[in-house]
């Protein structure tokens, strides 16, 4: 029999063997509606599951809502490097929590969004997991999130974790840097590392998490590298780059209404981010001799050459958050916190200065 002419029907295309498998998902929504389910408030009304999460606002006189989203940037290939996925998600809340509470605001609620290729659905669970830990331990619900497989856009085993965060302060107690005047003392509060911003440089600096251009990454040698054990960070590189990023909630709650600005020392390190508080015609003038740069920062100094003033536009280089109070509560202020140091000192002018 002559097979001229004869065509075989083409094989069926699914959007799993596109790389989503939304069945898979839907799976994974029960495992993360359970975690979730363990940051919560009275306030919550939907769990998560709807297409959108509901929160009834308490009783309060003039309330401010305040909003902020960030993401964990290339510090997720670290952890991804030694298959710590818990640690991103409370680094991920605690700068977000950070963030808003610059303006005097408690947290209320908060989402996360994974973008990724590959993870497995335990990954994926501790990711939502180390968010919902955060979350619960500054009393912030986790009412939602999103979790989109995207083959093509990340490489397989890629991820990128983002946040959301709301939250409410009464509008008499906004922290927005106007009343910060000339002769207001700077105070700081310390990092425990390089937090969430960096890392990009790090990983070029010590080769872990960059392979050559072109070429595949040799997990094997990227592990050895964030395994390497440093006598001066009193442990090793991966763990002391790995300390999720410190959260100030705690500590400043019974100091907010002495402070009169508030920058969170993030990416572009002090020169970036002090500036960002003031009024016009007013300058942050920082005295460097005030704090000693932790080891951690030293040593990346040294392995990069990298130049101070690249270190000081990069990292936050062992301060965490600056705050501007008036002069005559310095003394009192730093009662209150011990580990709190003053800083430098509110003059008029432009932009940054170092004294």
């Amino acid at each position: 029999m002559s097979r001229i002419g004869m065509t075989s029907e083409p094989a069926k295309q699914t959007y799993a063997g596109a790389g989503v498998d939304t069945a898979a998902a839907d799976r994974l929504i029960s495992r993360i509606a359970s975690v979730a389910a363990t940051a919560r408030r009275p306030e919550v009304l939907s769990d998560v599951g709807p297409f959108a999460g509901l929160f009834r606002l308490g009783t309060y006189d003039d309330p401010v809502l305040v909003a902020s989203t960030d993401s964990v940037g290339t510090k997720v290939k670290l952890a991804s490097v030694l298959d710590r996925y818990e640690s991103v998600g409370h680094d991920l809340v605690n700068h977000c929590v950070n963030d808003i509470l610059t303006s005097g605001a408690e947290p209320l609620f908060f989402l996360d969004y994974i973008g990724n290729f590959g993870l497995s659905d335990d990954q994926k669970v501790d990711l939502v997991r180390g968010v919902a830990e955060a979350c619960r331990a500054v009393n912030c619900a986790l009412i939602g999130g999103e979790t989109a497989d995207m083959p093509g856009t990340y490489a397989e085993g890629d991820y990128d974790l983002v946040g959301f965060i709301v939250g409410i302060c009464e509008r008499g107690n906004v922290i927005d840097g106007s009343r910060i005047e000339e002769g207001d003392a700077l105070i700081a509060l310390p990092s425990n590392g390089l937090h969430t911003n960096g890392y990009s440089l790090v990983r070029r600096i010590f080769g872990a998490g960059l392979s050559a251009p072109g070429q595949p990454a040799d997990p094997e040698v990227e592990r050895a590298v964030l395994e390497a054990h440093y006598p001066e960070l009193g442990g090793t590189l991966g763990d002391a780059l790995l300390l999720p990023h410190r959260c100030y909630l705690e500590t400043l709650k019974p100091v907010l209404s002495d402070i009169r600005g508030f920058a969170h020392i993030t990416g572009g390190g002090l020169p970036g981010n002090v500036p960002r508080i003031f009024p016009d015609g007013l300058v942050a003038r920082i005295d460097r001799s005030k704090w000693e740069v932790p080891a951690l920062f030293k040593l990346i100094q040294e392995r990069g050459n990298v130049a101070d003033e690249e270190m000081f536009g990069t990292f936050n280089m062992g301060v965490g958050a600056v705050l501007a109070v008036a002069p005559g509560d310095v003394t009192g202020f730093c009662e209150k916190l011990a580990e709190a140091f003053p800083i430098g000192e509110v003059v008029a002018g432009d932009g940054f200065a170092w004294a």
